[in-house]
């Protein structure tokens, strides 16, 4: 009897795992794979679902790794659904609920693809998934705690595959093979509080910020690079506090997020904020603060076996070759590329993250055949452990 990925897709919607709730949808993806031979270990952190499994041995023979979330952002204002967040019913063809795209359908089609596989070839080698239940929030004990658990058992994934939504239109039309950096820089400018009759007494942050961050705006940052776009600087905030109309604050404050490619890394695009700072501070007198996030740096794992691997499967399967990508936002990959190869393939994703998100059913059961022809290809010997 093989698994069925649509039904155990349903299982998971109706799981309530609004980040970082677990909503049971671990406890079932646990029970499913023990009782197929798996090894499963809850790798908990800070009150952070986690669950790691593994069948086969950690001897010989290479590993074969699939990282996902169970974890869903919230649903919004439920009146504005047209069913119940959590359903999971099949309608006309659809599966509806949260989370039906990203990602519970990506962890359910490999699940379905990784039993069916291991109940009917036992390969040589293993198959180890990490599965969290914080990607979609701060994402600080998610992956990030089952890479470091692995690390200290001595587990291993010698390849990775992460299910997240990459086709933007048709079922194989795109994979990721890396991600831009992103980080959001907080500017607080300051000068002197004053009377806005007397102006000269004053030292107003406010046009030296607009100033600031009008030359962050304007300045190209760079042209792209051979696998990824340019890089973009977005002003996402701007205020003072100030509610009074003839005072001139002592503060004002801005935002800046950069997405950015493997042409920088935050580090130098610290710099180069701080340094425009410092010029604008020279010609002012206004002083400037920095606060950083680092949501991750660009990565890429260039175009090679594994990259192949998963191409000729998706192609196998539903007659596209897929783009190899670098676009989008962060993924858990730009923890997972530091452990392994990592590349990035899963379903369509236009209605992730929104009111009604669904999924057509028939693309969960294609997922799972091109999973499952994945880890035929990559037993058979299609690439092994660098």
């Amino acid at each position: 009897m093989t698994t069925d990925p649509i039904a155990l897709t349903a299982d998971l919607i109706r799981c309530e795992t609004v980040s970082p709730a677990e909503g049971g949808a671990l406890q079932l993806l646990e029970a499913r794979l023990a009782a197929a031979g798996f090894t499963c270990t809850r790798v908990d952190r800070n009150g952070t679902p986690n669950l790691f499994a593994r069948w086969g041995t950690r001897g010989p023979g290479p590993c074969f790794g699939f990282n996902g979330h169970t974890d869903v952002v919230p649903v919004g204002n439920r009146d504005d659904w047209s069913f119940d967040p959590f359903c999971g019913e099949l309608r006309d063809g659809w599966l509806l609920g949260r989370g039906a795209t990203d990602m519970k359908s990506g962890v359910a089609a490999f699940v379905a693809a990784a039993i069916d596989f291991v109940t009917e070839t036992a390969p040589e080698g293993a198959i180890a998934l990490a599965i969290t239940g914080d990607e979609e929030g701060e994402a600080t004990d998610g992956t990030i705690a089952l890479l470091d658990w692995m690390e200290r058992q001595g587990e291993r994934m010698d390849h990775c595959l992460v299910g997240e939504p990459t086709s933007p239109e048709e079922l194989g039309d795109m994979m990721k093979i890396g991600r831009r950096g992103s980080m959001t820089a907080y500017v607080t400018a300051e000068g002197v509080q004053g009377h806005s009759a007397y102006p000269h007494r004053a030292n107003n942050p406010v046009p030296a910020l607009a100033r600031l961050v009008a030359l962050w705006s304007n300045h190209v940052l760079d042209d792209g690079t051979e696998h990824f776009d340019a890089s973009t600087l977005a002003v996402t905030g701007f205020e003072t506090g100030n509610e009074a109309n003839n005072v001139i604050p002592a503060k004002a404050r801005a935002m800046a997020n950069i997405r950015f490619n493997d042409a920088h890394d935050s580090a130098s695009l610290c710099r180069w904020l701080e340094d425009t700072a410092a010029a604008e501070t020279a010609r002012s007198g206004v002083k400037f603060h920095f606060d950083y996030q680092i949501s991750g740096e660009s990565f890429l794992t260039p175009p090679g076996p594994l990259s192949d691997l998963v191409a000729d499967a998706v192609e196998a399967e539903t007659g596209r070759r897929p783009a190899l990508s670098t676009s989008g936002g962060t993924s858990d990959a730009r923890f997972v590329k530091d452990h392994c190869p990592v590349v990035e393939f899963g379903l369509v994703g236009k209605t992730m993250h929104q009111v009604d998100e669904r999924v057509e059913a028939a693309q969960i059961t294609a997922l799972k055949a091109i999973y499952a022809r994945i880890l035929a290809q990559y037993f058979s010997g299609a690439i092994g452990a660098d």
